[in-house]
């Protein structure tokens, strides 16, 4: 069927190539596969102009005879050797694809199953075994199996970048925080959370042990959450207990301190109306949540004017 010329003129093309081009050779199942891609690109390159026509006649043409010579016709460029050779070797069976119409893959019944060059996606080797980690994952999604679709490789896997293994299953440096063991970068991808993490939604969360009961902090604590772990802090020395740090978060105030805009602040006992110093001339001096009542000094050699010499505060 196949006139010779472009085949003869393919072979002298390739002994003008040099020693090192003429060697790199696609392999048996590359050069199938391609056939077939190009087989399957001119048989959608077809119709007409007449759409009445199309509609009675175009099916009838498109599986005929007439149509399977035209994409012979067009498959290989007059200089590629290699679909050349590919073609005149197995016309034949093209031909019987194309009539018997009971296989609908030509790819996997005329490189897999007949030429026997080419393995089903996640399999290799002579015997097209599958691939590590299974034909319909092969190393686990991470990597690419040696030999993959072809009969050759030995099903090894070559993983990506970031994981490692012989499955590429384990990650290298790029879990997330939240992941004691993983299959990816994100906390989505963990086979096990880490301590202070828990799966939530097909995710590791962090866990909030401040909202914990019992509460994890003593009492004049309060708790911080951070991921994976938590932190008691100290309240602020004006505070009964706390929810936060500063003096707005107390959940009371000390004696000598009373909430004014939200916030524990000082009482300056010595400006109340009822003075807390009771010696005559006593002077009151204000301290943080208290205050101190101090006598003067005698002067004139009167003596003291406070009969007990010093008073006091809490």
């Amino acid at each position: 069927m196949r006139p010779p010329a472009p085949a003869v003129l393919g072979l002298l093309l390739l002994t003008l190539l040099s020693p090192g081009e003429a060697t790199k050779k696609p392999t048996p199942c590359k050069r199938c596969r391609e056939l077939v891609d190009k087989f399957n690109q001119q048989r959608r390159t077809f119709g007409g102009g007449n759409t009445a026509w199309e509609e009675k006649t175009l099916s009838k043409y498109e599986f005929s005879e007439v149509r399977l010579l035209e994409i012979m016709e067009g498959l290989c460029g007059p200089s590629d050797f290699e679909c050349n050779q590919l073609l005149e070797e197995h016309e034949g069976l093209l031909e019987t694809w194309w009539l018997k119409k009971k296989y609908p893959d030509l790819f996997e019944w005329f490189c897999v199953k007949t030429l026997k060059v080419c393995c089903a996606p996640g399999t290799y080797g002579p015997d097209c075994l599958a691939c590590q980690g299974g034909s319909e994952r092969p190393c686990s999604g991470n990597g690419h199996c040696s030999g993959d679709g072809s009969r050759q490789g030995d099903g090894s896997c070559q993983c990506h970048p970031g994981y490692r293994g012989p499955l590429c299953a384990d990650c290298m440096d790029a879990c997330d925080e939240s992941c004691k063991t993983c299959t990816g970068p994100t906390n989505r991808d963990c086979g096990q959370c880490e301590v202070g993490w828990a799966r939530e939604d097909d995710a590791c969360v962090d866990v909030d042990e401040c909202t914990a009961e019992p509460a994890p902090c003593e009492e004049q604590q309060y708790c911080e959450n951070l991921n994976g772990s938590f932190v008691c802090q100290e309240c602020d020395s004006t505070c009964v207990g706390c929810t936060g740090e500063g003096p707005g978060q107390c959940k009371e105030c000390l004696p000598g301190y009373s909430k004014e805009s939200g916030q524990c602040a000082d009482i300056d006992e010595c400006s109340l109306a009822e003075r807390p110093c009771l010696r005559r001339n006593e002077n009151c001096y204000n301290t943080p949540g208290s205050f101190v009542c101090v006598c003067p000094r005698a002067s004139g050699g009167r003596g003291h004017l406070c009969a007990d010499g010093a008073g006091g505060g809490r």
